[in-house]
């Protein structure tokens, strides 16, 4: 691993097009020795396969994606959820890494309150969070952008997430920095720092945005240096904030998963060095 190489961590979904052994390999290949995993191509894998081939890799896994959708009124959904969520904590810790990242939720059919929604949250963690500890594994809420609010998550600011997040200690909980969600936010700088002093940023990721946005918003994340975000000044807020920990790149992108993935990771690695670490 070179020295510009190494804080980067390539999320699963960056090259989802890449089966597991081949991102283990590609990234062996390039020097990067982090990796974000997602739950559904590790189910499909296997759990204990690919805690068996990352661990025999050497590669570190520096999140798994994702727990949350803890907004549900309906009893049985919330249970659900609730269940969902403790596996995802075992999930991790079997997968070595101390980090669940949250999407919280939107709201459920026919509500329209917010509040009634992000208070269900904060019922959710206080469950959840002590099982986490237990496990070695901190909870991460990520706010997503608010055009996300009413079917993803009603977690649309750092603000709102610390303000979530304060309530339990900050080993059990804290956040996501995603430059992707955040970057329109003129109070997220101070909000980053207010983390960052109470130690509470657990992940921070990059992706850039990228206009028109595609069909499908969802899967418009631009691959860093397309767009209108500077990484390098995200990336000086965190570190200000007293965060080194690793930086991960998830990009949701279907002209990138049309690529090939080897050719895609390979780009990814040289932008992260010319746009993160020279800039």
């Amino acid at each position: 691993m070179t020295a510009e190489l190494s804080r980067l961590s390539i999320n699963q979904m960056t090259v989802k097009q890449l089966a597991l052994p081949e991102l283990v390999g590609a990234c062996g290949q390039l020097g990067v020795g982090q990796v974000g995993l997602w739950r559904e191509p590790v189910r499909e894998y296997g759990l204990t396969e690919t805690a068996q081939l990352i661990r025999a890799s050497g590669l570190t896994v520096t999140t798994l994606c994702r727990g949350g959708f803890f907004t549900a009124i309906d009893p049985e959904a919330r249970a659900a959820a609730l269940a969902d969520n403790r596996r995802a904590i075992e999930e991790a810790a079997t997968l070595g890494t101390d980090t669940l990242v949250l999407v919280s939720g939107g709201l459920p059919p026919g509500s329209k309150d917010l509040r009634a929604a992000r208070e269900r949250i904060a019922d959710a963690l206080a469950e959840l969070a002590p099982y986490a500890e237990n496990h070695g594994v901190r909870l991460a809420i990520e706010p997503l952008h608010p055009m996300y609010a009413s079917d993803r998550c009603v977690v649309s600011t750092l603000a709102q997430a610390l303000d979530l997040a304060e309530r339990f200690p900050a080993h059990q909980v804290g956040v996501t920095v995603d430059t992707y969600h955040i970057w329109w936010d003129d109070q997220a700088p101070a909000q980053i720092a207010r983390a960052g002093a109470s130690g509470r940023i657990h992940s921070f990721q990059l992706a850039d945005w990228i206009t028109p946005l595609p069909e499908g918003v969802l899967n418009g994340r631009g691959q860093i240096g397309d767009g209108a975000i500077d990484m390098r000044e995200w990336r000086d807020y965190v570190e200000a904030a007293g965060y080194t920990g690793p930086i991960e790149v998830e990009l949701f992108n279907d002209d990138l998963w049309a690529r090939d993935g080897r050719e895609v990771l390979a780009e990814t690695a040289a932008r992260f060095v010319q746009q993160v670490i020279r800039s």
